[in-house]
């Protein structure tokens, strides 16, 4: 009889695990606290090794087809104004090491949940605890209802409670001093006109507007914290105080979506730990990142797809899960740094800094600007 397989969360990583571990040889079961385990409609870059690891899990084909996904990619470096940095044809698959592509997460999460199938899921279980007995667990929801399993993957996120219950002592998330506006837009790609992205950068701001599909534009606005009125979350209040000072291509774009999410931006310090006996965490459960990476969904499908190759067969549970974490933590531990420094730098509001900033900017060669643009580092 196949081995049980609990999965809190039916987001981007608890999904690519589900059908990585499905594959392996396990029955899964997901578990998702909302009504629905669709995803808004935001976006996200699909790195290299992501879509190698999409492969592996058979939807990669189904992603890029539904993404945008160039070989090549003219772009735009400008000030708020509109004044250009700079222009060049980025150098996309080269400058990467591999195919990658822009996605709404919609895309994603709707070919992972095609894939896995809607009837593993099992939605409004909210989990509240769960306990270890010898190489079993059981998991408890708020609804009264449990279910028990041979593995607990814990892919719920920031405020992760299988993490929670793991650390009880861990403290609050990191404030990264930046807050930031995201959208989804159909039906204004023209205002781009031969572009596929901008990437804005001023004194404590940055932002891009980039294509996400045939018809298809996400976008984001980073901001300083104290760029924004005190008390302002409500994402079209922050989108109109700061709106005028940008140029008409992002006023004309941004002040089309109806789809928009404010958010402040954290992150977590590493925890000692990821795995206990039959339980682990992935993706923002076990590594919560600035979205200043662009690694965020990436690593979540990477570890889904190394836990299931690391657990396949009968691979005794608790030593395939540390082997797991081994393999796992050096890359999302270099990608935690590496998000910090980069929200270090573009948060910064001092004039001369901003000027060493954007100096250096015109400096580098352009497969470092599209690498920077997209968030993916070569070798990711």
């Amino acid at each position: 009889m196949a081995r049980t397989a609990l999965i809190v969360g039916a987001g981007i990583g608890g999904l690519s695990a589900g059908i990585a571990l499905r594959t392996a040889g396990w029955h899964v079961r997901i578990f998702e606290r909302a009504h629905s385990p669709r995803e808004l409609g935001f976006g996200l870059a699909v790195a290299p090794g992501a879509v190698r690891a999409l492969a592996d899990l058979g939807v990669a084909g189904t992603v890029l087809a539904r993404s945008f996904a160039p070989s090549h990619a003219l772009g735009e470096m400008r000030r708020m104004d509109g004044t250009v940095i700079k222009r060049a044809n980025l150098p996309v698959t080269a400058a990467m090491g591999g195919r990658m592509a822009i996605a709404l997460r919609p895309a994603l999460h709707g070919a992972l949940l095609e894939a896995l199938g809607a009837d593993a899921v099992a939605v409004d279980h909210e989990a509240l605890s769960f306990v270890q007995q010898g190489d079993r667990v059981t998991l408890r929801f708020r609804n009264g209802e449990q279910a028990e399993g041979d593995l607990l993957v814990g892919a719920d996120g920031m405020w992760s409670v299988v993490r929670s219950a793991m650390h009880p002592n861990e403290g609050p998330p990191r404030a990264s001093g930046i807050v930031a506006v995201r959208g989804a837009v159909h039906g204004v790609l023209h205002h781009l006109g031969d572009l596929a992205a901008v990437y804005y950068v001023d004194a404590g701001v940055e932002s891009v507007i980039v294509r996400a599909s045939e018809t298809g534009i996400y976008w984001f606005l980073s901001l300083a914290r104290e760029l924004v009125p005190a008390g302002m979350t409500d994402p079209a209040a922050v989108l109109a105080h700061m709106a005028p000072r940008f140029d008409t291509t992002f006023r004309t774009i941004t002040s089309a979506t109806e789809d928009l999410r404010f958010d402040e931006l954290f992150d977590r310090d590493p925890i000692p730990f990821w795995s206990h006996g039959v339980v682990t965490l992935l993706g923002d459960a076990a590594h919560p990142l600035l979205p200043h990476t662009g690694q965020g969904a990436a690593q979540a499908i990477i570890d889904g797809v190394t836990l299931g190759r690391v657990l396949a067969g009968d691979a005794d549970v608790a030593p395939a899960l540390g082997a797991y974490e081994t393999e796992r933590r050096k890359t999302t531990g270099t990608l935690l740094r590496q998000g910090r420094r980069t929200a270090r730098i573009m948060r910064l509001t001092n004039p001369v800094a901003c000027a060493v900033r954007e100096a250096v900017i015109r400096a580098i060669p352009m497969d470092v600007i599209a690498r920077l643009i997209v968030r993916v580092k070569k070798r990711e």
